[in-house]
């Protein structure tokens, strides 16, 4: 169910429409009939006019339906209103990308973060939902008892949520220390709308098997490989993939997972050039990273699944996006072009230097074979003179180094 109106015209309304029907497929259900209502503002009590009301309870008697599913997000007294009128349980657009996050969560870090965002979600809705804490049976759509079992759980929700918030806090200091320990390492992260296709062009950059499915949300946990970019070691991370909408306690509660995207050197928004609303799925992207505070980061704007595309769309997307790669994940498609541009990032952060440096301070020609690109060493008395490549960061890391090692010797 879903409205247009002013501000959301009915061909945008549609897809949207179609877009909630492969969430419901990827939650499990099966979607029977869709219906779209004309309003300049949503109606504040059931969100629908009284006529649609109607309709949707003849359907729910005619087709024995047991959920109905709104685009936007309700009001706990909308849910409350259209499930009496109707009697079938009520989804609003959050409670569905919730449960489809429940259902995927794999590891600890990504089932901590679900359930955390899912008893976010369900605190201030506790008039109509409810469930006890040890027993989770009902789940979302669950009628209450009263206000006392509501009471008693709003306590047990809010400690469970102080005890999720600590554990994420914890699970968050093992990847910093894992971080860490890649510092010195370029960080290329995937990013895009869901089923953009990330997954698979991690496979092809990375020559890897993850898991990757002609689905919404196949991944919630970063995934992180090693590949070579010309002559540098670069980390790949293939991350969760955003969707209009997304629920804010879900961004939030995800915000310890996104980290590598925030924390990464370059940014490729992979987009999936079959969609119809290519620029709305953009322009989701580039709010959420505003929301993550990686807007500004060094990217590629990557057009994927371009041989499902006629030549005169491809044509057109080039004129829209001339600075755009286009590639096709799938069947290898412009991946060296991409590897080409992804190498020039690279070495706009890079410096060629050199250096004599003592051999008293030999630790500091071992620091540049592992992290830099050597084009020339001889030997010079009793110094090493040496021409490299590096990072700025890992020229900052080159020169603590030998400040702190202890030598009366100087480094040219």
């Amino acid at each position: 169910m879903g409205v247009y109106g002013p501000e959301t015209p009915k061909v945008v309304a549609e897809e949207y429409i179609e877009e909630l029907g492969m969430l419901t497929k990827t939650a499990g259900g099966i979607p029977i009939d869709t219906i779209l209502q004309n309003r300049t503002h949503p109606d504040p009590s059931t969100y629908i006019g009284k006529g649609k009301l109607s309709t949707i309870r003849r359907m729910v008697g005619e087709h024995d339906l047991e959920t109905i599913i709104f685009d936007d997000d309700l009001s706990p007294t909308q849910i409350r209103n259209v499930e009496r009128e109707t009697e079938a349980k009520v989804l609003d657009r959050s409670g569905l990308i919730l449960d489809i996050f429940a259902t995927r969560a794999q590891t600890s870090a990504a089932k901590t973060q679900v359930e955390l965002a899912q008893l976010q979600y369900l605190l201030p809705r506790l008039t109509r939902f409810w469930t006890h804490l040890s027993r989770q049976q009902g789940g979302i759509g669950t009628r209450g008892p009263g206000e006392t079992q509501i009471e008693t759980d709003r306590r047990l929700i809010d400690k469970r949520i102080t005890t999720l918030k600590d554990k994420l806090d914890k699970l968050d200091q093992q990847r910093q220390t894992q971080r860490k320990g890649r510092s010195g390492m370029i960080r290329v992260s995937l990013v895009g709308y869901t089923n953009a296709g990330k997954s698979t062009l991690m496979n092809t950059l990375t020559d890897t098997e993850v898991l990757a499915e002609d689905r919404l949300f196949a991944t919630l946990d970063s995934t992180v490989r090693r590949c070579n970019i010309g002559h540098h070691e670069v980390l790949i991370s293939d991350t969760v993939g955003f969707i209009r909408k997304l629920p804010h306690n879900l961004i939030e509660s995800f915000k310890s997972t996104l980290d590598e995207v925030r924390e990464s050197d370059i940014l490729i928004h992979l987009v999936d050039a079959s969609a119809l609303m290519i620029e709305d799925y953009i322009e989701v992207v580039r709010d959420t990273l505003e929301d993550l505070d990686a807007k500004d980061k060094k990217g590629i704007l990557a057009f994927n699944k371009i041989d499902k595309l006629q030549p005169h769309r491809i044509a057109e997307l080039k004129s829209a996006y001339p600075d755009a790669i286009f590639v096709s994940a799938e069947r290898g498609i412009g991946i060296g072009k991409l590897k080409e541009q992804i190498e020039v990032l690279i070495e706009e952060d890079y410096i060629k230097k050199t250096m004599k440096i003592p051999a008293a301070k030999y630790e500091g020609v071992a620091f540049l074979h592992r992290e830099a690109h050597i084009h020339s060493k001889e030997y010079v008395g009793a110094n090493v003179k040496i021409t490299f490549s590096i990072s700025k960061k890992d020229f900052m890391r080159l020169e603590n180094l030998l400040d702190n090692i202890d030598s009366p010797e100087s480094v040219v």
